[in-house]
């Protein structure tokens, strides 16, 4: 699922291209069973590191300069005056000068001619309902308030500067070149106030950034996740190998720049690549992992674990999958591709609290979001009777339920950019659910696996665009299926 393994849209933006994968906005999710980022995107997705509005991935866009020669040349980046001072040089919200409304109106019309030939094509008669964007609908009259600081996610790269500077902001599209950023329009407040001052006592205590181009250094990056129901923060810092000097120094002054930030964790990662995080984690201080709050259930998140940046709209795209689910007292939802289990403990509770029992299974390759995906179980009053959690392959797993004879009603999935697979696709209509409820953070490969459901009895009784990364391309879809 989109849930992180993330993810989406923000990252540190710009940055060469990737060697291998994708983010959701164009960042690839690395690692660590790091689910891919998601999003698909009206025009193309890639997006770089550092910059609000990349998804997924993980490469880092923008970063904020710390020292006055930490900005690039300002002859090639130089921004005109608008919403945001820094958005062409940075790249990461293309549409920011573009009015709300208008924006809407694209994605709705993106989306209309993506599926609008596989509808007909299928003799389907499902709705294209309106893109639901933050605070209005696709369509909708008047004038649209453009959305600002919905990013709860956020993450700068780092770069050497002069006489051991760290500079931090987002890098240029397409680039390694630094562009500070000492706020951010669309971030979370204070957000990027806290990924500055990551450089600042880097560069007290002798840190050195890494410089991508001539792999050499320490310091690649900082992640920082905040809560949006909860005055709780997660900073972890991303670094070219495991033993850093004066490590547990930089850990205690990074917990002291905000009191919300309750986990310090590094993460270590010595590939080449745009990809922000490696296979290991640790924590460095306080907490394992930090908490807050989605339609009214509570979710542990750890360091390296995906969790949508947009919680706002998140709760719009789980709404919308849990109606489509329509669940009965007694069901059983299979919830795949289950990252920590946000979407299907959602569903498991809205249900429990209209008087409907139901008994949730999560599947997920990802021992750690299967880890995380218990203990938010546990947080939300869910016992294992009621919700069951299997680190496996989902395609496997359903394959040997369907042997099996295993009962199942609804199936949810939320697969990564790629999409899902034949098999899984296949062995998903084995088992005979009455509804298929399938989120996408990329409708292009969507489309595609629609079309395979449609081949294997199911119809597509409603599409819904969700706008869950304003201001730039990308669009996520829930899409709900019948059994013919």
């Amino acid at each position: 699922m989109a849930q992180q393994s993330s993810h989406h849209p923000h990252s540190a933006r710009g940055g060469k291209p990737a060697r291998r994968g994708k983010d959701r906005r164009g960042t690839s999710a690395s690692a660590g069973g790091q689910r891919q980022a998601k999003s698909s995107s009206v025009g193309s997705r890639q997006r770089s590191v550092g910059s609000p509005a990349g998804v997924g991935r993980q490469v880092v866009g923008r970063s904020a300069g710390t020292t006055p020669d930490a900005a690039p040349s300002r002859r090639k980046l130089k921004d005109s005056a608008g919403p945001c001072p820094i958005m062409r040089a940075c790249g990461g919200c293309a549409w920011l000068g573009i009015p709300y409304r208008k924006q809407l109106i694209r994605k709705q019309e993106a989306m209309e001619e993506l599926f609008r030939p596989l509808i007909e094509r299928m003799g389907w008669d499902a709705a294209i309902e309106a893109t639901c964007g933050m605070g209005s609908k696709a369509g909708d009259p008047g004038k649209a308030p453009a959305p600002r600081a919905f990013r709860y996610k956020a993450a700068t790269p780092f770069a050497p500067g002069p006489a051991g500077a760290v500079r931090s902001g987002f890098f240029a599209r397409g680039t390694h070149t630094i562009v500070p950023a000492h706020s951010c329009a669309v971030e979370a407040p204070g957000a990027r106030h806290i990924l500055n001052e990551v450089a600042r006592a880097a560069e007290r205590l002798g840190i050195p950034a890494y410089d991508e181009d001539a792999r050499q250094g320490v310091l690649r990056y900082a992640v920082l996740r905040m809560g949006w129901r909860t005055d709780e923060a997660m900073l972890t810092i991303v670094t070219a190998r495991r033993e850093v000097p004066h490590i547990e120094d930089l850990a205690r002054e990074l917990s002291s720049i905000d009191p919300r930030i309750v986990c310090v964790a590094q993460n270590i990662n010595g590939r080449d690549g745009n990809a922000i995080l490696g296979r290991e984690t640790r924590v460095l201080w306080g907490a394992p992992h930090m908490k807050d709050e989605l339609l009214g259930c509570t979710f542990a998140i750890s360091p390296t674990a995906f969790y949508q940046t947009n919680p706002q709209q998140t709760e719009v795209l789980y709404r919308l999958a849990i109606e489509g689910m329509a669940l009965e007292a007694g069901d059983v939802l299979l919830d795949a591709y289950c990252g920590s289990g946000t979407i299907g403990l959602c569903a498991a509770r809205d249900a429990a609290r209209a008087g409907k029992a139901i008994k949730l299974i999560g599947v997920e390759k990802n021992p750690a979001g299967i880890a995380d995906a218990r203990l938010n179980a546990e947080l939300n009053g869910l016992g294992p009777d009621e919700a069951s959690f299997m680190a496996t392959d989902a395609t496997e797993f359903l394959r040997e339920a369907a042997r099996s004879g295993t009962h199942v009603d609804i199936v949810a999935l939320d697969p990564p950019r790629a999409g899902s697979t034949p098999a899984f696709l296949t062995a998903a209509a084995e088992l005979g659910p009455r509804r298929v409820v399938y989120i996408s953070c990329n409708p292009t490969t969507q489309v595609r696996d629609l079309e395979i459901l449609g081949h294997l009895g199911y119809r597509l009784c409603r599409l819904t665009p969700v706008d869950m990364f304003p201001h730039t391309e990308h669009t996520e879809t829930v899409a709900v299926l019948e059994r013919s």
